[in-house]
């Protein structure tokens, strides 16, 4: 007796991978307030890496996997020397992006940073740029970086509004791949049938699981996963450049498909029927929604869902500095996903356990005033027993109306409250900070801090005068968007 999972008769492409492909080929970015917050995208997602470049144990990844190889027209690494084959090049250009959890964020069913798709996005366009020139053609544009950037962000973004990819154990790396996939294949000429295959194989590889991001595991991969994601989106793009054919039913096809291997395993939120297949969820059409409103991390190098807590604590932090041997216990109150990603107890292992953990990005705020980067390292960690000491006073709870209207998509707040309750009795106020300084809501506050966080990231790679000179360039749209793919990285060469 015949199955439909034995019937050999080949399916037209996932309705999914039709969408991708229609709207990566043919769809028009309008709204100008895309274009613009794509621009300041591009430049905090840079200066993040130039930062990064301050920590060994990011730098230790970058550059060829054979020393001293000569890549004619090869992709630049920003805030390097290196001049790589694109495949690696998005790599290392991803894992400098992600290293200090500072780029931008989006959440929703799924969480991610839809900017991680600029190492393939960049590494791609710099190399074509320079092969075109080279041949006497006319080079791409920034304005064709941005244009990827919005498709990466608002295919990732969607796929992620109701499609939780975190609770049947996949890291949220997949629509990086997925996103960065379409893109760089359109940057490379790539037709429908080619944007198709690429998207299927994007589907059909094993995909990252998100154990390095959670105890007892949460490590260093984390920095580094959406480099290889990104990476490896180039190198399928490729692939279907040579004419490798697709794999039409790679979704949906009965057990051997990405929605029964990988995506129907459980939802914990949802009672499926035996052999019911949940497919994904697409609630708006693909336009320029995501980057329009994806959050930015000003402030604070840290997990998103933590972002106001920090704020809070910094606020709290005149209040209880000469009081912390009094301290009680601290009471924070947060949202349903927080407690799920990142409310930890016990001993932190290294700084990605630590850049992963509400309590301790509570802690540091309200003893130091401040949050950075280097306050996550092993060394500051050390020196400072009284982090963890505040850490096993503290009691995380939730707010249901935190959680609700952190998905509601007219809102979409990351609320966190602190209050600190001493030994005599007494306490400080509760502050609650819904919306953090990168959210849409508090744009006209954050853009200009935004771009002297940009300044001061360049300031730790560049001399002040080539500092001057991107900063020119990135400050002005038209200018920007006209300006040589290749020409512009150049400006970032060491």
């Amino acid at each position: 007796m015949s199955t439909n999972a034995d019937q050999n008769v080949r399916p037209d492409y996932d309705e999914v991978l039709q969408k991708i492909a229609d709207y990566v080929l043919h769809g028009q970015i309008e709204n100008q307030a895309a274009w613009h917050t794509a621009r300041h995208c591009l430049i905090d997602t840079l200066g993040c890496g130039l930062l990064a470049l301050r920590f060994p144990e990011c730098t230790k990844h970058l550059g060829p996997l054979v020393a001293d190889t000569v890549v004619p027209c090869g992709a630049r690494v920003p805030g390097t020397s290196f001049r790589l084959d694109p495949v690696k090049a998005a790599w290392d250009i991803g894992c400098i992006v992600r290293w200090l959890d500072y780029n931008d964020t989006w959440l929703a069913a799924e969480w991610g940073h839809p900017s991680d798709n600029l190492g393939g996005i960049l590494a791609v366009a710099d190399h074509l740029s320079q092969k075109r020139v080279a041949n006497g053609q006319a080079p791409l544009t920034m304005r064709a970086v941005l244009e990827a950037m919005v498709m990466a962000h608002e295919i990732q973004g969607v796929l992620a509004l109701e499609n939780s990819f975190n609770r049947v154990g996949l890291d949220h790396v997949v629509l990086v791949k997925v996103a960065s996939t379409a893109v760089t294949a359109k940057l490379m000429g790539a037709g429908r049938e080619q944007v198709l295959s690429a998207l299927s194989h994007a589907w059909a590889d094993g995909q990252a699981l998100r154990t390095y991001r959670h105890a007892p595991n949460a490590g260093s991969r984390k920095s580094w996963a959406a480099g290889d994601a990104t990476s490896r989106a180039v190198r399928l793009a490729d692939i279907a450049m040579r004419g490798e054919m697709g794999i039409p039913g790679v979704l949906t096809a009965p057990q051997w498909g990405f929605y029964d291997v990988s995506f129907n395993k459980t939802n914990k939120d949802q009672k499926l029927k035996p052999k019911e297949q949940q497919r994904f969820s697409l609630p708006r059409e693909f336009g320029s929604y995501v980057m329009e409103n994806v959050l930015f991390k000003i402030s604070f190098p840290a997990e998103f869902h933590a972002q106001t807590a920090a704020e809070a604590a910094v606020t709290l932090h005149p209040q209880v500095r000469d009081r912390l041997d009094e301290i009680d216990r601290v009471v924070i109150t947060t949202h349903q996903s927080a407690i799920r990603i990142i409310s930890k107890q016990g001993k932190l292992a290294n700084a990605a356990d630590r850049d992963h953990c509400l309590q301790y990005m509570t802690a540091v705020p309200l003893i130091f005033g401040e949050l950075t980067a280097d306050q996550y390292e092993d060394g500051f960690h050390a020196s400072h027993p009284l982090i963890d000491q505040l850490r096993e006073k503290m009691e995380v709870i939730e707010d249901e109306r935190y959680t609700r209207e952190y998905l509601e998509p007219d809102k979409r707040s990351i609320a966190n409250a602190i209050q600190v309750f001493f030994q005599d009795g007494s306490s400080t106020d509760k502050v609650a900070v819904e919306y953090p300084l990168g959210h849409r809501r508090r744009r006209e506050e954050g853009i200009p801090q935004l771009e002297a966080k940009f300044r001061r990231n360049l300031g730790t790679r560049f001399p002040p005068q080539r500092c001057n000179e991107i900063d020119a360039v990135c400050s002005d749209q038209a200018t920007l968007e006209a300006m040589p793919v290749h020409e512009f990285v150049e400006l970032f060469v060491i």
